[in-house]
């Protein structure tokens, strides 16, 4: 007689988690990123993921992603044990998730982006276009953000990638929805339309993970946090009941400071290092002068589309200039291409350091010595022992966290990956540095550190121009601000005539 087994119980899905993971284990070669942690998202909950570089977030994200495999642990959606072993599992579990690092194709349009492998065909055959734009413009209007689904993404800036990276998830309809820092390149007002998006979700019983180094954002937004240090669970709390002291020190492992602004003697007159008369190029740069002087950091605030990054493309060479000049030390250059640019002793940091700061797959020493292979020459021949020196330097310098320099970058966090972009071009030894938002994507140890390093350079002599979409940030550092407003600069303030954030975010958007 053959056993009869019975069905299992069906499941009550409004009593258990959205997303439960247990005891989830991960290792590349011998390097542990996770193990043994626990985390679950309830039902229409904001959960917060927090930790610094290296903690293995966004590892534990693109486990549930499909992306990587556990070594080990049980993963359940809805009460349901599940294995993912591609992205398409997850997708078909309802788990959508927008990367910290992009994953468009830049030669195509928004709505091929967004619908890539799900475009609505004709007979099974033809792909239906103008459907495709349809349904991505609605995707848009629900987001309310004003974007062209025929655009070219490659034409589009670096915010409007992330909003499409969006729109690409919420148009699979996932019930889970992660979120990678989605707001690095958004400026203020945009980032407050996405807290909107985010509670209108919410309200409609879908779960999201928020992976933030901005408390602000974090307390705004978020119902729970869970925090992750060096690969272990270290707190999962409501954030009504953990401080965000209590949240950074656990991040970080210690107190910090650094984010207030720290006065600076700006008394004496310095010299004049760069001025940039009348520069124009396109409709994003129009007539733009301003001078920067030895030891002083500017900082340059505007809205998205403002101009601010074509600006510093165009005192880095990568943009033509149509009119205008750039002197330094009262002479005028020749910022033909960045090449010459260098050779006048600036140096920018890109504002996508994946795409435009490092070659991924090459070593992190191989990308430290890219700009500074003059320094190591042997006449024809590259002095190999001499690279390394080098490279060493630039790592012990900037506290770079690597256990084997020879490893591709693309295996280090996101906070030593900037510090490398960071360190290969202060080894070309510039006067003036560009830095277009320098702490995207890093947690706040980090950030720390790289704004103590900026003030560090300012009082070695260098001069600084410095980008970012966060107010606190420019306010911490700057000296003075340039408010950019359809390429031209609208306003300078003095930074002892900026009260706080709000009167910062005021004079930016004209009001």
């Amino acid at each position: 007689m053959t056993d009869v087994q019975a069905a299992p119980a069906p499941v009550d899905e409004t009593d258990v988690p959205a997303v439960e993971m247990r005891e989830i284990s991960k290792a590349f070669d011998s390097n542990v990123v996770l193990a043994g942690v626990d985390f679950e998202v309830a039902r229409g909950e904001v959960h917060a993921l927090a930790g610094g570089n290296g903690a293995g977030k966004s590892t534990l994200m693109k486990i549930l992603q499909g992306v990587y495999s556990k070594d080990s642990g049980v993963i359940r959606i809805n009460g349901r044990e599940v294995e993912f072993s591609s992205i398409h599992d997850a997708k078909a579990a309802g788990i959508g998730m927008v990367f910290q690092e992009f994953s468009l194709v830049p030669s195509l349009t928004v709505a091929q982006n967004i619908y890539l492998t799900t475009e609505p065909l004709s007979n099974g055959i033809f792909i239906r276009d103008r459907e495709a734009v349809d349904k991505a413009r609605e995707v848009f209007q629900q987001m309310e953000v004003d974007i062209d689904p025929g655009a070219r993404v490659g034409d589009l800036g670096t915010a409007y990638w992330q909003l499409t990276e969006i729109a690409k998830a919420m148009a699979q309809d996932a019930r889970v929805l992660i979120m990678d820092e989605p707001t690095a390149s958004l400026a203020k007002h945009e980032a407050d339309q996405l807290f909107e998006l985010v509670g209108r979700l919410k309200a409609g019983g879908i779960s999201i993970v928020y992976i933030s180094h901005r408390m602000e954002e974090v307390y705004r937004i978020a119902d729970r946090i869970t925090i992750l240090r060096d690969g272990k669970n270290l707190l999962t709390e409501r954030l009504t009941d953990v401080t965000p002291e209590q949240i950074v020190e656990g991040i970080v492992g210690q107190q910090i400071e650094g984010m207030a602004y720290q006065e600076r003697d700006t008394s004496a007159e310095p010299e004049i290092l760069l001025e940039a008369d009348g520069l124009t190029a396109g409709s994003r740069v129009q007539n733009v002068s301003f001078t920067l002087h030895r030891g002083e950091i500017i900082g340059l605030a505007g809205l998205m589309g403002s101009g601010r990054t074509e600006l510093a493309r165009c005192l880095f060479g990568i943009d033509k200039l149509e009119s205008g000049e750039i002197r330094m030390h009262g002479q005028r250059i020749d910022v033909s291409d960045p090449r010459e640019a260098i050779k006048a002793r600036l140096a920018l940091i890109p504002e996508d350091r994946r795409a435009q700061g490092l070659v991924l797959e090459h070593s992190v020493r191989d990308n430290l010595l890219l700009p500074l292979l003059r320094k190591i020459e042997r006449g024809l021949l590259i002095d190999d022992g001499k690279g390394k020196e080098l490279a060493d330097s630039l790592i012990q310098r900037f506290a770079v966290k690597v256990a084997n320099p020879a490893r591709p970058v693309r295996l280090l966090s996101g906070g030593n990956q900037q510090k490398v972009v960071i360190a290969k071009w202060l080894g070309t030894e510039p006067e003036v540095l560009i830095m277009d938002e320098p702490t995207a994507g890093v947690d706040i140890g980090t950030k720390t550190e790289i704004l103590t390093m900026i003030r560090n350079l300012a009082e070695e002599g260098k001069a600084v121009i410095v980008i970012s979409s966060e107010y606190a940030e420019l306010l911490a550092v700057s000296d003075r601000v340039l408010i950019l407003r359809d390429g031209t600069v609208q306003q300078e303030l003095a930074r002892q005539d900026i009260a706080d954030e709000e009167s910062l975010q005021h004079a930016v958007q004209g009001v």
